[in-house]
This record gives C-alpha cells, structure tokens and sequence, in this order.
C-alpha cells in the first residue's frame, strides 16, 4: 500500500486541531504517517534539545538513535542546513549513522516553529533501496508545515 496523501493530511489535520503541545503532535504525525504506506520501516522525529544535537522523540518501528549530532549523518545534515535530504542509497551518504542494519533509503525533513527555527527533523527510513520520491518530501513536507508552523 502506498500513501493516499489527501486522506493522511484531512487525518492529521482532524487529529491535531487546537493541539500545542509538540511531543503530542510528533506522536500523532508519526503513527499516521507510519502506518500509512508499506516502504515506511521506522519513522519518528529527532528533537533539537540543545544547540547542535537532536534528541530521539516519539517513533515508530525498531529501536532509533538516541543522539544524533548535526555533524552527523541524514537527521544531522538535515538540521544543520535546514533541507530536505532524500537519500536514494544510505551506504553513500558520507557519515551516515547505521541506527538499524535494515535501513536502505531515508527521507529527513527539518521541522520549523512558527518564526522558521529548526525544532526537530522527521525521519523516515526505508528497508527497500530508493523508496522516497519528491512527491514525498512534498506533501509531507506541507503536512509538517501545516502542524507546526502555524
């Protein structure tokens, strides 16, 4: 099964209006999304807890990473520069962190509040080699936007 977006933006909008608290959002996103489509084997979001270092927050799947600094791999790079990294092969992204031997392909979107900071990075990784499309980064993307940044 593949992601029907409209469905999962019109979900997630119903399942997150009026609701402030962060941990409360990410934990909602991450259960939608995650189960929404079959190439998504982990999908969670890092937290930016400190200048420079992201913070495992509310997932989905096997065992993440606890601590991921921004000078290190796909969640980091996707904090430090504030882009989406789509990652095709993750065995030829330089520095990329191995939090599950499983892992093939990767999606990062970086997270903005409302004033445009960086507050977390949403990771979805995938068991099969080049599963995430721009159409992904996209929607998603806008879904992120839609909760966070309002």
């Amino acid at each position: 099964m593949t992601a029907d977006y409209d469905t999962l933006a019109k979900t997630i909008a119903a399942l997150t209006e009026g609701e402030t608290d962060q941990v409360a959002l990410m934990a909602t996103i991450t259960c939608e999304v995650h189960h929404a489509d079959d190439r998504f084997d982990w999908t969670g979001f890092y937290r930016v807890t400190q200048p420079g270092l992201l913070k495992i927050g509310p997932y989905q799947g096997g065992h993440g990473c606890l601590v991921i600094p921004f000078d290190r791999g796909v969640c980091g790079a996707a904090a430090r520069t504030g882009e989406v990294q789509l990652v095709p092969d993750v065995e030829a992204f330089p520095g990329h962190i191995a939090c599950a031997t499983s892992t093939r392909s990767e999606l990062v979107l970086p997270v903005r509040d409302a004033s445009g900071k960086v507050i977390a990075v949403f990771d979805i990784d995938s068991n099969q080699p080049d599963a995430f499309t721009d159409q992904d980064a996209t929607v998603l993307g806008a879904i992120l936007t839609d909760v966070f940044a309002r």
